[in-house]
């Protein structure tokens, strides 16, 4: 059975031209949290732990704390939290995402739906 297109929303928040949080960020901070640590978060997501680490930077700079709390390594290994704060940010984002995801019964809505093709043609009309 072929699904019927729908609308993606992608929720990005910005500081000035910088993203704060989108759903990759979002993805990173709920993959710390399970793995402890930004370089095990990187290892689970298949990104290079240099890009996961300045992802973390940048939403460390965003918001009006920290994020993700970050440990030296010691005799037992260093690791990383998401904090207090990143566990709110990360719980608001989540909310709005599924309520702007789940909001597709509006008026302009249905009216795109409607004018969208199942799928692409395969050409251009001459």
């Amino acid at each position: 059975m072929t699904q019927r297109p729908g609308i993606k929303i992608k929720l990005q928040l910005y500081c000035a031209d910088a993203i704060a949080m989108g759903p990759g960020k979002a993805d990173l901070l709920d993959a710390i949290a399970r793995e402890g640590s930004i370089s095990g978060a990187a290892r689970v997501m298949g990104m290079s732990y240099r890009r996961a680490w300045l992802l973390v930077d940048v939403m460390n700079r965003c918001w009006s704390g920290p994020l993700v709390e970050t440990f030296p390594g010691s005799a037992r290994g260093g690791g990383a939290k998401v904090s207090a704060l990143g566990e709110a940010v990360l719980q608001h984002y989540r909310a709005l995402q599924a309520r702007l995801a789940g909001d597709t019964s509006c008026d302009d809505a249905r009216a795109l739906d409607a004018l969208l093709r199942d799928a692409p043609l395969e050409r251009q009309p001459e």
